[in-house]
């Protein structure tokens, strides 16, 4: 698809539901779908049933508006995860990229204009395995790591509506709830075998399918591991999951490139400490801010900065205009603006990786 096309042209009002309203929440029931049918003819007055519900589905992932159906997963609950940075050489830009992406536990890896211009994330079972790995990355790439894990969450989420005209993520939006959540760098999953053999099954999303949860508990007993769940076993599991945190959401997950915020500016704040809980925790309770959260000072390293905001646009002056915003009336400290300018990686965590060396 076009980005340049008008993506939202023929969109009707149930693709729109889907796409704006079941990012998340979406139901835990063996047929949910037909809930889901029910819900949006309700709304929308359109008489539409499940099995339309899902082909729309299965179009819109097609034509890349979503990019899977399933969960998104929480890793630092999980596992041990962190952001790391590195400074590539510009004639050597490609060959350290190629060295960082060559890992299948960095699933993001970005392009920033900055000194520190190469921006990953490492996801991995244990902080052992976690610190082996940017150990290996320093000396391979002879870069040195800049490793910064998250400490503290205030705010963290892509969900946002996007059938829409709005300059940034959450314009027609008043207000989100936060709360300071400590991240331990050393958390395991305590998955039981259930949990952990869920996880590996639906890390690439849920099966399309009138009857995803089933399928899922098909593909386990089918899978060798000797778990043999019902599908109300995986419903089970899939709730305690989500009431743990281990999974953020169930839904469907919506590519923020085509659906037109091609801008993204990751902003780091030099916050007093004594005043960080208070000003992340107002920071991430507005609306145009995606992500919030403190990261570690590294003073021997020059990184002065422990506050990190989010925030995504469908064009750089709003993006801009709303960092201004930001640091007139909620952030008068120094800060940098490290723009995105290229996507070296994008993947989903492993959910292996986070419960294979976890134990």
């Amino acid at each position: 698809m076009s980005l340049d096309a008008d993506w939202r042209a023929d969109l009707d009002a149930v693709d729109a539901a889907l796409i704006d309203e079941y990012q998340s929440g979406f139901p835990v029931e063996p047929r949910p779908f037909e809930r889901v049918a029910r819900e949006i003819s309700a709304e929308t007055g359109t008489d539409v049933d499940a099995d339309a519900i899902l082909d729309r589905v299965r179009n819109l992932r097609e034509r890349g508006v979503f990019r899977r159906f399933g969960a998104v997963l929480n890793p630092p609950v999980i596992g041990s995860s962190t952001l790391a940075a590195v400074r590539a050489p510009e004639d050597r830009f490609d060959e350290v990229a190629e060295v960082i992406n060559g890992y299948r536990q960095v699933n993001h890896n970005y392009r920033r204009d900055h000194e520190w211009n190469q921006w990953f994330v490492v996801t991995a079972g244990s902080r052992e395995t976690r610190d082996e790995i940017l150990a290996e990355i320093e000396e391979r790439t002879d870069c040195e790591v800049l490793a910064l894990p998250m400490l503290t969450d205030y705010y963290i989420d892509l969900e946002f509506p996007v059938v829409n005209g709005d300059r940034f993520a959450r314009e027609s939006l008043e207000e989100t709830d936060v709360s300071a959540t400590r991240i331990s760098e050393d958390a395991r999953g305590d998955l039981s075998d259930l949990e952990a053999d869920l996880l590996l099954a639906i890390q690439d999303g849920f099966p399309l399918s009138a009857t995803p949860y089933a399928d899922v508990a098909s593909e386990i007993a089918a899978s060798g591991s000797g778990v043999d769940p019902t599908v109300d076993d995986v419903l089970a599991a899939v709730e305690r999951l989500l009431a743990d945190g281990c999974i953020k959401r169930i839904g469907c997950v919506v590519n923020h490139v085509v659906t037109g915020f091609t801008n993204n500016c990751m902003v780091v704040w030099d916050v007093p400490d004594d005043e960080l809980d208070e000003r992340g925790e107002a920071v991430g309770s507005l609306p145009y801010v995606t992500l919030c959260y403190h990261r570690p000072r590294r003073p021997d390293q020059d990184w002065e900065y422990n506050l990190f905001t989010m925030i995504h646009g469908r064009e750089a002056d709003a993006v801009d205009a709303k960092i201004d915003e930001l640091a007139a009336d909620h952030l008068p400290f120094p800060h940098e603006r490290l723009y995105s300018t290229a996507t070296l990686k994008q993947t989903g965590a492993r959910y292996e990786d986070l419960v294979a060396d976890g134990e």
